[in-house]
Parts: structure tokens; sequence; C-alpha cells
């Protein structure tokens, strides 16, 4: 059996950190997009004259100086294909074409979106009944639509769905959106930016070919809707990095929903990172809303350089803390949300040393956009039914970690497509420190569990100690930057809770690797792992 350093070696994913173009992707480090989307409020009922009001109100609003920039136009302008293969639009909702109304929205300072489905039919033509979005999905025809949308009509970015290629055809995902990059990038000769709408986490794939992935299924106005898509991008975390995101949908907000649950809709939007795309009609929108819209500090969460996006940190009393590092890694500044999904008030208490903030710490209402004085130790908020408190800490010192959550890993074989029996994933625990574990990682040398961020301040000798669900027929391989870490006997007795297991570990000075799986065998369910320096 190959050597578990070798097998990690071959199975990682690099990743280029240069700011440049590459493999037609737009920079590494571009954050979220923020624009407009035409879809939540008209689905295919759209016309040119809806798109330019939508677009001047952009400016006249002050959306656009806020830092939302794209009008994007979503399914409905189709009218049909020609027999030589060429795309038309509607003639009578777009008299004037979409190359002049491109030009009309760039002329505004503001980029350009459209749309497509992976398959021949659009999502429209079959839960709208919109007979026009037959057989002009791009199926067939992408180098010719690429070719149509960016260098003819100048578009900017594409969202791309899948109705026609899953309903339809059931088409296999990864090889579609591989083709239609491929297309585009040998087609077009500057950046496009790609949104794959899947309405699941299609798989860590998707990172080589869009700037964002939908995670879900369509949003609704409705509070249900929203609490189940934070639900589903709670544990992705690891998955947001470099320039790409996970897609929450475009947001609901001027469209019903409470204050709260707005607060709680665009604040989670924010410090998780997702594309900012409103769905409402820009010309009635409510102060309120508009206002929510514009809060400079959660915009500035959501398009911080780190372009990181918050992880659970506490799951207690039927509430969640999320944390992320903004500006700069590992500086004193954090932010950090206390969310209430449920419909009863709820108290959340935070040590500080568990997000590794210590001394005196400065702390700031983003939603308020208020001081609100300093803390020493600990933080305790109640929060009302289905509210959210966002707020920016700024402490003295950052301290070393000292545990890591089996839900914070990245895992190179998850999707949440339902397509494997067995696949691995986050699983509810009562028993987990998080409540969650990683359930069936192992069984091949592709699927592991990886920390990449395991941070050390000085190196040295450590206890490393795993916290895992025993059960018989389960295997543990760890790797530790490169070095397989041995003598690790496991319990194989379940029903009896959590289980530890511990190790002396090597680490260096900074950002460390710890790799977790099974060649040949299924892990255990994998709970946390602590580390303890082993001072001499």
């Amino acid at each position: 059996m190959p050597s578990l350093p070798s097998i990690f070696k071959a199975c990682a994913v690099c990743f280029s950190l240069l700011s440049t173009t590459i493999n037609g992707l737009a920079s590494s480090f571009d954050p979220p997009i923020m624009g407009w989307s035409s879809w939540n409020t008209y689905r295919v009922n759209i016309r040119e004259e809806l798109i330019k009001k939508q677009a001047d109100a952009m400016i006249s609003q002050g959306l656009k100086d806020a830092g939302y920039s794209f009008i994007n136009i979503d399914d409905g302008f189709f009218g049909y294909r020609d027999d030589d293969g060429k795309l038309h639009t509607h003639p009578e909702r777009f008299p004037g074409g979409l190359k002049s109304l491109s030009g009309y929205i760039h002329s505004l300072g503001l980029k350009a979106g459209i749309y497509s489905d992976a398959g021949s039919n659009t999502c429209g033509s079959i839960w709208d009944k919109d007979l026009n979005g037959i057989g002009v999905g791009l199926y067939g025809y992408e180098k010719e639509d690429a070719d149509l949308f960016f260098n003819e009509w100048k578009f900017d970015f594409i969202k791309i769905d899948y109705c026609g290629a899953g309903q339809e055809l059931s088409l296999e995902e990864r090889k579609r959106y591989t083709e239609i990059r491929d297309a585009i990038d040998k087609t077009v000769g500057r950046p496009v930016y790609l949104n794959i709408c899947r309405w699941a986490f299609p798989g860590t794939w998707a990172k080589n070919i869009a700037q964002s992935w939908r995670i879900s299924e369509d949003i609704s106005p409705t509070w249900n809707s929203v609490k189940h898509i934070i639900e589903k991008n709670l544990y992705l975390a690891a998955y947001a990095k470099q320039g790409h995101y996970n897609d929450m949908d475009m947001l609901e907000i001027g469209r019903g929903l409470k204050r709260e649950e707005e607060e709680v809709h665009f604040g989670l939007w924010c410090i998780m990172s997702s594309p900012l795309l409103i769905g409402c009609d820009l010309t009635t929108i409510p102060e309120a809303s508009l206002n929510l819209l514009k809060n400079k500090e959660l915009i500035a969460l959501n398009q911080d350089p780190l372009g990181l996006q918050a992880y659970v940190v506490s799951h207690k009393n039927g509430g969640y803390i999320l944390v992320k590092d903004v500006e700069k890694e590992r500086s004193n500044t954090r932010a950090v949300a206390f969310y209430n999904p449920s419909d009863t008030t709820c108290s959340l208490y935070l040590d500080l040393k568990d997000i590794e903030l210590g001394g005196k710490v400065e702390v700031k209402d983003l939603l308020r956009g208020r001081f609100e004085g300093r803390a020493i130790n600990s933080l305790t908020y109640t929060l009302a039914p289905r509210s959210v408190k966002i707020i920016k800490l700024k402490a003295e010192k950052r301290l070393e970690p000292v545990k890591y959550e089996a839900e914070w890993a990245y895992l190179p074989e998850y999707s949440d497509l339902g397509t494997k029996k067995k696949q691995v994933h986050y699983a509810y625990s009562a028993e987990a420190s998080g409540k969650r574990v990683i359930r069936f990682v192992g069984g091949s040398s592709e699927n592991y569990a990886e920390w990449d961020n395991v941070y050390s301040e000085k190196g040295g000798k450590y206890e490393l100690t795993i916290s895992y669900l025993p059960e018989a027929q389960r295997k543990l391989e760890v790797d530790v930057n490169g070095t397989k870490v041995t003598g690790l006997k496991l319990e194989t007795f379940g029903g009896k809770g959590i289980a530890t297991v511990t190790a002396h570990v090597n680490l260096k000075a900074g950002k460390n690797i710890i790799k977790m799986g099974s060649s040949r065998y299924w892990a255990p369910d994998l709970d946390a792992f602590t580390l303890k320096p082993l001072r001499e």
C-alpha cells in the first residue's frame, strides 16, 4: 500500500495565488459579486424597459455608490434559435436587442450579466411554460453562444442553470460545466464570471470552473426559506476561499420579510461571503430595506479582502455563533455573528478564548453601527426569535488555537448532490462537541479530511488528541505536514459515546496541514481534535 504522505500529495489540488486571470477565471482575490437580478420578482416576465429602469434605480438609490455593480438579466429574454443555430432575443420583450441593452448598462458604469441553461431547455420553459425557452440552452452551442454573449453582446457574467441538463436530460454535472467553461475560455479573450446554479453544493471541482455555486434550492421571500439556506451553508466554510464562494441565492430584502428576518438574511449573507444580488423592484423598495442593503459595515464583511466565510464555533440552546478573520489573517480583529433561528428567545454565551481572543476586547455592533464598550473573558447575548447580532471584535492579543472541530475540515470528495449511497458529509451528532461529526470519510486514498490552517506560534512538539465515535472495523490514518502519525490504537466498541486517541506530533511555526482518512477502510466518525504544546 502506498504511504499516506504520497497518497495525499497525489490527491492535493494546487491553487494559484496570483492576482491575474488564470484559465479564464477572474482574479483569485475578487470578492463576491454585488448587484441586482431579475428572477426573484419578475421570473420570465421581463422587458427591455424594465431592465433599464432597474439599472437607473441602482444609480438613483445610491446602490452603485454602496458597491453594487451588476445588472443581471435572468431567464425570459430568449426568442428562438434560427436554422443556423444562432440565438435571437425575444422580439417583443427586447426589441432593441441585448447588445444595445448591455451597452446601456455599461454606460452607467455598471456590469451586465446574462443567463442560460447547461441543457437544451431553460428552467422557465419547464416551470413557467415559456415556450421560447425550448431549444435555446447551451447544449451543443457552447462556443456559438459564448461568442454571442461575451464577444458580440459584451456581457460580463453568466448564471448557468441545470433544469434542461438535469431534469430533462440527466447529464453529468462536472462534465457539462467543464465543457461550457472550456468553450468560454477558448472563445472569449477576457475574464467571464460564471455561476453554477445546480441547487446543491455540487462538489469541490466547481472551484476550477466558477466563481460561485449555488448550495440550495431557489430562495423565496419566507422565513423558512431563508433559515433553510443558512442551515445548508453553516458547514461549508472550508470551500469558500481564494475568490470562490458558496452562493446562498439572490436576496429577498424588500419583499415582505419582517425587519429582524431581513437583518438575519442580509447579515448572514454578508458574514458568510455569499454573492449579494438584490431581487426586489428597486423603484419601490421600502426605505428600511434600502438602508439595510447599504449598511457599510456589513458590506465590508462581505467584501473583505480575505474572502473568508464565517464558520460555526458554537451550537447551543438552538442558536449558533459564527466567526471569521477580517482585514488580515490571524490579526486581533474578528467578526462574530450570534444567530437565533428559533421561534423562542435564545441566550448565547461565548468564551472569548474559544475564538482565540485575549485581554480587553473592543466590541462594535455592525447592524447598528455603534461601539458597545469592552469585554473581558466572555460575551453573552439574549436574542429575540429569528434574529441576529453581528459584531466586530478588536482584542489586545490573538491566542494560539487549541481545538479544531471536524466540521471545519475540507473534504475533497464532498458533494450534496445525493448521487452516492455512502457520501462523506457533516452529520448531526448530539454527542459531538459542536453537534457535528464527519461521517464516511475514508474507503479510498482520495476521501480524506483536511485542516490546512492548524496554527502554531513557535512550532515544536504537541500532544494531538482526536475525538471520535468508536465502531468496529474502522481504521484511522493521520498525516501532519507530510509525515505519517504512528501508534494510533482506536477503540472498536461502539455505544459508549465519544472516545479519544492521543499521539505526539511535530508542528512548524505558522500554518500546518493535518489530514485524516483511511485508504482501505472507513474511518471512524470524527468529532474534533486538540493540540497541547509539550514543553521540554
